[in-house]
C-alpha cells in the first residue's frame, strides 16, 4: 500500500509548492487615494537665469563635441553641463535664489535650439531645499520659449507645469535669461 502512494508524493510537493508561492506573491500595482497630496496650487516663480561661458568663473563647460562642430553654424551636437546661478534680478550681484544644474545640447541640425535637462534647485526662502525637473526644447533665437516642468521635489513634490524663457541680455556666449514658471503642485 505504501508503494502506491509514493508516485503521489512529488506531486503533493509541487502542490504544496505552489499554493505557499501564490499565496504569498504581491501584486504588480494598486491604486490607492494619497491623502498626503492634494494639487490645488498654483506657484509662479520669477527669477533670471545666468549663464556664464566665457572668464575666469564659467557656470557652464562644453564636455562633448563631434568632429566639425566648430564649423557647424548651429554647434549640432555640442554638449554642455551647468551649474547656473538663479537669482531675483537681472544683475548677477542680485540676490541668489537657487541653482539650474544640468545640461543642454545643441540637438537642431537648422537651428540654434537646444535640448534643455535641468533640475532647478532652490535656495532661498520659502522654497529652500525644493526642486523642480525642466526638460524640453529651447530655440534659443526665438523671442520666448516654453518648456514643460515635468516633476519636482519638497514643495514641488508632484509639480507639473511650464516655464517661459526670454533672453534678457547676452554678451558674446554669456546669456541672461528670465523666466517666468507656472506650477501646479
Amino acid at each position: 500500500m505504501a508503494k502506491c502512494f509514493l508516485p503521489l508524493i512529488p506531486l503533493f510537493l509541487i502542490v504544496l509548492l505552489l499554493a505557499v508561492a501564490v499565496s504569498e506573491s504581491k501584486a504588480y500595482s494598486t491604486t490607492t487615494p494619497f491623502e498626503g497630496h492634494k494639487p490645488e496650487k498654483l506657484t509662479h516663480l520669477h527669477f533670471y537665469f545666468h549663464d556664464v561661458i566665457t572668464g575666469d568663473k564659467p557656470t557652464a563647460i562644453r564636455v562633448a563635441a563631434p568632429p566639425g562642430a566648430n564649423s557647424s553654424a548651429v554647434s549640432f551636437g555640442v554638449v554642455m553641463i551647468a551649474d547656473d546661478p538663479l537669482t531675483e534680478g537681472p544683475d548677477p550681484s542680485s540676490k541668489e535664489v537657487g541653482r539650474a544644474q544640468g545640461m543642454y545640447v545643441s540637438t537642431d541640425m537648422n537651428m540654434l535650439s537646444f535640448t534643455m535637462v535641468f533640475n532647478l534647485v532652490f535656495t532661498e526662502g520659502e522654497f529652500n531645499g525644493s526642486t523642480i525637473a525642466m526638460y524640453g526644447r529651447n530655440p534659443i533665437m526665438s523671442k520666448v520659449r516654453e518648456m514643460p516642468i515635468i516633476g519636482g521635489t519638497g514643495v514641488f513634490r508632484f509639480a507639473r507645469g511650464y516655464a517661459q524663457a526670454r533672453t534678457y541680455k547676452l554678451v558674446g556666449l554669456n546669456a541672461v535669461v528670465e523666466y517666468n514658471v507656472f506650477i501646479w503642485h
